[in-house]
């Protein structure tokens, strides 16, 4: 139905198939690099779509793979731009409400200039993580 005056949006989405594409793409960069680390895709509300945890990767990573994707999409950018603004002496965005993961390794997912998810990685070196990550998300770029 048309409402005069009303412009309606489309909004994208992750699919089940994205969000296993990126798994299998990301997990396939970390075997190849020998990396031993843990994957979550999330969509743009921060909610868990998928993750993985490889084989060797700490139980820890899981949880903070997680933390790092949130903290992307809610954010709607690099989880990088946190750890950095931290460092910098920023110490009071600490209390900053719903980041938990502001470490390098969480990317956000875009689409059309549109915030539609973010992948998070932990287990190895954060730039390693932020590698893994783009892999991930370079699989959808293919299709």
């Amino acid at each position: 139905m048309f409402y005069k005056g009303v412009i309606m949006k489309t909004k994208y989405f992750l699919t089940t198939e994205d969000v296993k594409l990126i798994i299998k793409s990301s997990e396939a960069y970390s075997l190849d690099k020998k990396l031993s680390v843990s994957i979550s895709v999330v969509d743009d509300g921060g909610h868990l779509l998928g993750m993985l945890r490889l084989d060797g990767a700490p139980a820890i990573s899981s949880h903070i793979s997680l933390a790092k994707a949130k903290t992307s999409a809610l954010g709607r950018r690099e989880s990088l731009v946190y750890e950095e603004i931290i460092n910098s002496g920023r110490y009071s965005f600490l209390s900053a409400p719903m980041l938990e993961g502001m470490l390098e390794g969480g990317v956000p997912i875009i689409i059309e200039n549109n915030i539609v998810g973010a992948i998070g990685v932990s287990g190895a070196k954060s730039n390693e993580d932020a590698d893994v990550a783009k892999a991930g998300i370079s699989a959808l770029t293919l299709i």
